[in-house]
C-alpha cells in the first residue's frame, strides 16, 4: 500500500516532510471512488493525503478472525506510515470512508500520537444489500465502533445527521459536490433524433461539422446499430463517436424508439448526398411525423415524396440552422403533420395495388 504520490503531484504541490499531514484512506482507486470530486478537493491541500486501498481488500479483514485482522492492519499500517513519513509527512488526521476501515486507521493512530480518526458516513454501511444477516450485524458493529472513534464524523444528509443525533453523537452535514457533471446550455438547445442504420450512408462529416457549430446547443439521439466495420479509418465517425452531444443510444424496440422520439424536437436523416440514398423515400420520416416532428434532410430528391413533412437543407450550416428553429418542438408537437403521418397508412399507400387486383378479379381481404 503507498501514497498515490502521483497523482497528488498533479493536483497540488507535495508538502514538505515532518509536515502535519492527513490522509484519506479511499474506499476505492480514486478515478472509480464515488465520492472523488470531494478527496480532490481536499487534495488541492499539499497536506492532504490520498493512499489507494491496500492489495488485501477491506472485506477481505473483516472476514478474518479480529485478532488476525489486527495484525494484518497493525503490518499495513507500519508499511503506511514508513512511507508517509518519508514522502510527506505525519499524519494528524485518517479519514475513513468505510467502517470496514476502522481497523487500519486505528493502528495508524496508535502508532502515531496525536492522530485522530474522521469518519465519512456517505451510506448506511450497515443495510448494504448484497451483506448476510450477520455481515449486517459486523458492519453495524464496527460503524458504532467508528462513529465512537471518530473525532469528526460528517454525514451527507440530514437523516444520517439525525440517526448521529439520535444515537448520543455529533455528526456535521457535509453534503457531496457534482463539479465535474457537465452541464450544457438549457435554453435555445435543440433535441434532434436519428432512427435507424448508422453506418456506410451516414454523412459522418456532416454530423461533425453540425455538431461542432452547435457545441452545447445540440442534443443529438442516435437510435440504431452503429457499425464500425463500415465505417474503418473515417476520422468524421471517430470524432462523432467522441462527440459529447452525440448520444449512442444502440437499437431500440419500436416502443422505446417512439417513447424517445417524444423527446425530441426534431427528427434527422443524416444520410450522403449519393446515388444509392438520393431516390429513396426514407420510412423514418413517417414515424417522426406520426409524433409530430418534421425531419430535417440534406438536398435528397426521394424525400419530397413526404414534402409536407421535410425540410431539405444544402450544407451543414443550414442544416444547423434548421435544427435551431426546431428548439422546443417537443412541447408543441405540430397536430397536423401527426394527423397526416396517421392517415397514410398501408391500405392508403396500397390503393393503387388493391385496384389493380381487383382489375384481375382477384378478391379483396374479407
Amino acid at each position: 500500500m503507498e501514497a498515490c504520490a502521483a497523482r497528488l503531484t498533479a493536483v497540488s504541490s507535495l508538502a514538505e516532510k515532518g509536515q502535519p499531514i492527513c490522509v484519506l484512506l479511499l474506499a476505492r482507486e480514486l478515478e472509480q471512488f464515488i465520492l472523488r470530486e470531494q478527496a480532490e478537493d481536499l487534495l488541492r491541500s499539499p497536506g492532504v493525503v490520498a493512499v489507494d486501498p491496500p492489495r488485501v481488500p477491506y472485506g477481505a479483514v473483516m472476514r478474518l478472525p479480529r485478532s488476525i485482522a489486527s495484525v494484518l492492519a497493525a503490518q499495513q499500517a507500519k508499511r503506511l506510515i514508513k512511507t508517509l513519513r518519508a514522502n510527506r509527512g505525519e499524519p494528524r488526521a485518517v479519514v475513513i470512508f468505510h467502517p470496514l476501515q476502522l481497523p487500519l486507521a486505528k493502528a495508524i493512530v496508535d502508532a502515531c500520537p496525536g492522530c485522530e480518526i474522521w469518519y465519512s458516513r456517505w451510506d448506511r454501511y450497515e443495510l448494504a444489500y448484497d451483506a448476510s444477516a450477520e455481515r449486517r450485524e459486523r458492519l453495524a458493529q464496527l460503524h458504532s465502533e467508528a462513529a465512537e472513534a471518530s473525532a469528526l464524523t460528517f454525514a451527507v444528509s440530514d437523516t444520517l445527521v439525525e440517526i448521529e443525533t439520535d444515537a448520543g453523537r455529533e455528526a456535521l452535514l457535509v453534503t457531496t459536490p457534482a463539479d465535474s457533471f457537465p452541464a450544457p446550455q438549457i435554453d435555445g438547445t435543440v433535441v434532434a433524433v436519428s432512427l435507424g442504420h448508422l453506418g456506410w450512408r451516414t454523412d459522418w462529416a456532416l454530423l461533425r461539422a453540425v455538431a461542432e457549430k452547435l457545441g452545447d446547443r445540440l442534443v443529438l439521439l442516435l437510435i440504431g446499430d452503429w457499425h464500425e466495420d463500415e465505417c474503418a479509418d473515417d476520422p468524421d465517425f471517430e470524432a462523432c463517436r467522441a462527440h459529447p452531444s452525440l448520444v449512442w443510444l444502440g437499437r431500440q424496440s419500436d416502443e422505446q424508439a417512439a417513447r424517445l422520439i417524444l423527446t425530441a424536437d426534431v427528427g434527422i436523416i443524416p444520410f450522403k448526398l449519393e446515388p444509392f440514398n438520393d431516390a429513396g423515400l426514407p420510412n423514418r420520416i413517417l414515424k417522426y411525423a406520426r409524433l409530430g416532428r418534421r425531419t430535417i434532410s440534406p438536398m435528397l430528391s426521394g424525400v419530397t415524396s413526404w414534402a409536407p413533412a421535410v425540410t431539405r437543407v444544402a450544407n451543414a450550416d443550414e442544416f444547423a440552422a434548421a435544427l435551431l428553429e426546431q428548439s422546443g418542438a417537443r412541447t408543441r408537437p405540430d397536430a397536423e403533420l401527426r394527423e397526416w403521418a396517421i392517415a397514410q397508412t398501408a391500405r392508403r399507400q396500397n390503393g393503387p395495388l388493391w385496384q389493380r387486383l381487383e382489375e384481375l378479379g382477384i378478391a379483396r381481404d374479407s
